[in-house]
């Protein structure tokens, strides 16, 4: 599994992963899971870029629709991408109120992913994302982490 492979690189910011967590609201085992799909916990990085250099940090920060704030492991990128979460989380609470809290957690996994607008029903949560199992594979990850202490 990924998330073992990854989780030595994760580790190293367990510390601001639980902060930004707490700051925001945002489970800290789901925020290492996106380390992990992301940038392979900083690995998968050059110079701090991904994604042809459109993507910011260890969380991935799309710069087309965010400005990335702080260097690419620094407290205030994690914090930023735990608030874009957040935020996704809202817009699918909002968009979709009935759906439960695991439904809504996969939705905001997507929307993170690829923006809210890409969600048009819970079977279809990660038909646009990338490799079409963004969310799964986020969750996924997440409980490894959450075994671990996260």
């Amino acid at each position: 599994m990924m998330a073992k492979r990854d989780r030595p690189y994760v580790d190293k910011y367990k510390g601001r992963i639980t902060s930004a967590g707490q700051k925001y609201g945002v489970d800290p085992a789901v925020l290492g899971g996106i380390i992990s799909r992301e940038s392979r916990g900083g690995t998968g990085l050059v110079n701090g870029s991904g994604d042809n250099g459109n993507a910011h940090g260890l969380m991935q920060v799309d710069k087309r629709y965010h400005s990335p704030k702080g260097a690419w492991d620094s407290q205030a990128h994690i914090d930023q991408g735990a608030q874009i979460l957040a935020g996704s989380y809202s817009d699918v609470e909002r968009k979709y109120p009935h759906w439960t809290k695991e439904k809504k957690l996969k939705g905001a996994l997507a929307a993170y992913n690829m923006g809210a607008g890409s969600i048009s029903s819970y079977e279809q949560v990660d038909a646009k994302t990338t490799g079409e199992d963004y969310s799964n594979d986020v969750v996924a990850r997440a409980q490894y982490f959450k075994k671990h202490g996260y």
